[in-house]
């Protein structure tokens, strides 16, 4: 969720509650997942960098 309303591109999974291939399918959630802009781009402009 982080990616599509934050355009993070950062990921960090726990070891402790995640299988190998449970992270697996988390990071191609991650990786495949979109920005979707929009209302949540006004959001991120107001972010100074």
């Amino acid at each position: 969720m982080d990616k599509k309303y934050n355009n993070a591109n950062i990921l960090c999974l726990p070891g402790r509650f995640f299988s190998p291939p449970e992270s697996i399918e988390v990071l191609k959630s991650f990786l495949y997942s979109e920005f979707q802009g929009g209302r949540h781009q006004k959001r991120l402009d107001k972010v100074a960098v």
